[in-house]
């Protein structure tokens, strides 16, 4: 019949043969051989360590910021200076893809003093610039939707002629959602739940510390503070606490520079937790592993001689009597 097609009988034997064959392979191998390929599944959540510096300029550590990744997804909790960065150098140089600049979506911020905040603007900018396919998603204190809402008009032009000239950028992903917190949860979906505690900063009328919980692990982190029960409550047998510290051997130094003319010793008793401070601290709250950061060391002693080392660091939260496993965190550690 005209139009039919016909088969001849060596390619039906053929295919005959190849239908045998599968039907045979499929009753001897295991399913998951003849199944499509699956993507890898995510690895175990990290914490890694973006910035670990303070006010002090430092080559060597840039401002602070954490990013908790779990699930293939990185969040965020604090922007000090080279935050973007320090984000490009982790998925670079540590294969952390979550921690492309463009990927980052969820952010907090435990306070608004500047070394904290100061890389906002990068922030919020650069991974728009870059590509970025949804807007910043930004939680914290009182304050936060003031400064977004003046940085945005800082870079009014800046945005206008990128959105309207040849470069054509989106006129929706680089705006913010700022959401205001209070204690208790701030955050959850499928992979995290976070959780805000207050913290005891100074003058802050608000300033929180964050506790991450995934699948598989617990990491609080505690921004700037005295010592706190709430922090305590919050870890309890925590995986990782991140927690600020500074040395006596720096408060107690008779030839340090008061650079800015604030007696310290006043300044940390209200502000920040001492190395002695912080060991009773952690023997109470008990993480299985507890990371210094956010302190006034130096990596780099003969250039700074009046500033603490790592070593003094952990010299002296050991003989303040702390026992549990502890490090002192360095700018992309990965924990």
């Amino acid at each position: 019949m005209r139009g039919l097609v016909t088969m001849a009988p060596t390619a039906r034997r053929r295919q005959k043969i190849w239908l045998s064959l599968l039907f045979v392979l499929s009753q001897v191998l295991p399913s998951s051989l003849l199944a499509a390929p699956q993507a890898p599944p995510p690895g175990p959540t990290q914490v890694v360590m973006l910035g670990t510096g303070n006010p002090q300029p430092d080559p060597d550590r840039s401002g602070p910021a954490t990013a908790v990744v779990a699930g293939g997804t990185a969040y965020l909790v604090d922007f000090g200076a080279g935050v973007v960065r320090r984000a490009v150098a982790a998925a670079r140089d540590k294969g952390i893809r979550a921690l492309e600049p463009t990927k980052i979506q969820t952010v907090f911020a435990t306070h608004l003093h500047s070394d904290h905040t100061v890389g906002l603007p990068d922030l919020i900018l650069t991974p728009w610039k870059m590509g970025r396919p949804f807007p910043l998603e930004l939680y914290g204190p009182k304050g936060l939707q003031a400064m977004t809402d003046h940085i945005l008009a800082a870079y009014a032009e800046d945005i206008d002629i990128r959105t309207n000239g040849l470069e054509g950028a989106s006129k929706e992903n680089y705006r913010v959602n700022v959401h205001g917190i209070k204690p208790g949860v701030v955050y959850h979906d499928a992979l995290v739940t976070v959780t805000a505690f207050p913290s005891k900063h100074g003058d802050w009328q608000e300033s929180y510390g964050y506790r991450f919980d995934s699948a598989d692990r617990s990491v609080v982190i505690s921004g700037d503070t005295t010592p706190t029960q709430a922090l305590i409550d919050a870890c309890h047998g925590c995986d990782v606490l991140i927690h600020e510290a500074l040395t006596l051997k720096f408060l107690n130094n008779p030839m340090r520079p008061e650079l800015q003319g604030v007696d310290l010793k006043s300044y940390a008793a209200k502000y920040h937790t001492t190395t002695s401070q912080l060991a009773a601290l952690a023997q109470e709250a008990k993480p299985k592993l507890l990371v210094l950061y956010h302190n006034p060391i130096t990596l780099q002693a003969t250039k700074r001689p009046f500033a603490s080392t790592p070593e003094d660091l952990l010299q002296e939260i050991k003989a303040a009597g702390y026992s549990g496993q502890v490090v002192v965190g360095r700018d992309l550690d990965v924990y």
